[in-house]
Formats: structure tokens, C-alpha cells, sequence
């Protein structure tokens, strides 16, 4: 069984005005890895290309250990998908998407799918068209856990529910990896769920990958140096990742915490949240 069950390989989509340029990055088995980035950024882009809802210009995509356009349709019956729009037609209910479900999936299990049903608190028979964006969400979420699907692809998914069922749903997930065969890529701007559950980040800005890095390293390593124009004169410059000029300080990111702190002993260092790694790169002046 290969160690990553999704490999992306020098990944380019060209739009004209916008490009994925030579992305890569992988989704090991047993893990959630968090995509991030600001709008506009490529995720979307990136998650299309791997369903192969939209045509790659190249690079290598890998699914399961092979090219992700062989054995497509198996391969579509191991991936649960949930995006943050409604994709089933409105006059359907909740019963009678699961007959039409059983008819694309060939692992769908309805049993299964009613649980979810009932955990969500859908009703079953009222039509999709009287949903709320969060109802018609975790009607996605139930959907994607009921086909004994290998991996789950979200798209910004959990953004239209409420902390209390957003909690329950990272839960969901963290139980999905546990048989280490499982895996999950989420793309959301909600960070601080991906700081709670998430064992990767892969970061990209303007169609770029900025890293993709274990979340621990992360938040173990990157730090904040808050310090005077004179501290900031003095600082290593190959130390800097990036820095923000703020009334009467400087806020630097630096990738080693620990080394910023033996080596400016008059400046205040601190840990950096992945939200305030983000930032940094998209916002702050970079070295």
C-alpha cells in the first residue's frame, strides 16, 4: 500500500490571468493536511485539478499510487467531496438522494447515511430547496461519509455551520484518519480549525507554494520578533522571513524561535499562530 494516498508533482493550470505554477505537495495516509491561502490564491483551482474538473496544462497527479486519470471511476468511488455550495438538486429530499446515491456509489451504505442523517438532525423527506447553507452542507458531509470513502476532499466546507456543529465535524474527521489508511485535504480560511486537526499545511499565494510543512514544525519553530527600529538595523537578515512596519515597532516572522531569542535578547519573541505565518507572507514586506 503506498505511504501517500494523493501526490501532486510540479502542478500547472494556466488561465491567462491567473496560473498554478509547478505546485507540489503530498496527502500521506493517516493524516489531514490543511490547504491555505488567501482568495484567489489556487486552492480551488488546485482541489478542480485533482477531481479533474478541470483540465491540467501539466504535471503529475497521483491517486492511490497511480495516475489519478486511470481508474477514474474507481477512484471516485474512494473520494468523498464536500464543497460549500450545494451540488444535489433542490426538489430532491434527503431519502431520495440516498437512492440516488446508491446508483453512483458502489460501496454506499444507507444505514450508515441515515445515522448522519439523524446526528445532523436532517429531516429526511423535507426537499433540499428549504435547507440553510449549513443544513445542505452537512447533508454533503453525510453524503461523503457514507460510501467507505478512502479520502475526503473539502472545499471551504465547513465555513457556513456554527462552532458547535463545525467542533463536531473536526471530530468526524480526526476519527476518520485514525485506521491510518484514511485521509483528508481541507481547504479553509477558518484556521484555527485547521490549527486543532490538521498534521500538515500547504500553503500557497498567487498560484505559488509557499511550503508544505507538518503543523507541529509550525507552531514549534516560527515566531514573531517585536522590536525598535535599532534592534531591527541589527537583525541577521537571512534570519527574516518577513516584516511589518507598525507605529513605533517592527514585527518580524522568523523561522527559528529559539535562535531569535539567544541571539536579540532586547526584543520580545513569540510564538506565531499559522494564521500570523499567512499574513506575514501575504501582507509583510519579504526578505
Amino acid at each position: 500500500m503506498t505511504e501517500n494516498i494523493l501526490e501532486v508533482r510540479n502542478l500547472v493550470k494556466d488561465y491567462g490571468d491567473f496560473s498554478l505554477k509547478q505546485l507540489c505537495f503530498d496527502v500521506p495516509r493517516g493524516s489531514i493536511v490543511g490547504l491555505i491561502g488567501e482568495n484567489g490564491a489556487g486552492k480551488s483551482t488546485t482541489i478542480n485539478c485533482i477531481l479533474n474538473e478541470v483540465q491540467k496544462n501539466s504535471g503529475k497527479i497521483l491517486l492511490f499510487g497511480k495516475d489519478y486519470l486511470q481508474n477514474e471511476v474507481e477512484n471516485k468511488n474512494k473520494i468523498g467531496v464536500v464543497f460549500d455550495e450545494n451540488h444535489f438538486p433542490d426538489i430532491f429530499t434527503p431519502f431520495e438522494i440516498a437512492s440516488y446515491m446508491s446508483g453512483i456509489y458502489m460501496n454506499w451504505n444507507t444505514g450508515v447515511y441515515r445515522e448522519y442523517l439523524k446526528k445532523f438532525d436532517l429531516p429526511e423527506n423535507k426537499a433540499i430547496k428549504g435547507f440553510s447553507k449549513g443544513m445542505k452542507v452537512k447533508l454533503a458531509f453525510a453524503v461523503a461519509l457514507s460510501h467507505k470513502a478512502e479520502l475526503l476532499i473539502l472545499d471551504e466546507a465547513t465555513s457556513g455551520l456554527d462552532p458547535v456543529i463545525r467542533d463536531d465535524i473536526l471530530d468526524i474527521l480526526l476519527d476518520f484518519v485514525q485506521d491510518e489508511n484514511h485521509a483528508v485535504l481541507v481547504s479553509s480560511h477558518i484556521i484555527s480549525d485547521l490549527e486543532k486537526i490538521a498534521d500538515y499545511i500547504t500553503f500557497i499565494h498567487n498560484g505559488k507554494l509557499v511550503f508544505s510543512y507538518p503543523k507541529d514544525d509550525l507552531i514549534d519553530n516560527y515566531g514573531i520578533v517585536s522590536c525598535g527600529a535599532v534592534v531591527f538595523d541589527s537583525l541577521d537578515k537571512t534570519d527574516l522571513i518577513a516584516y511589518r512596519k507598525e507605529d513605533y515597532q517592527y514585527k518580524v516572522l522568523v523561522k527559528n524561535r529559539k535562535k531569535a531569542e539567544r541571539n536579540y535578547p532586547k526584543a520580545i519573541v513569540e510564538p506565531a499562530t499559522i494564521e500570523e505565518i499567512m499574513l506575514f507572507h501575504v501582507k509583510g514586506e519579504l526578505q
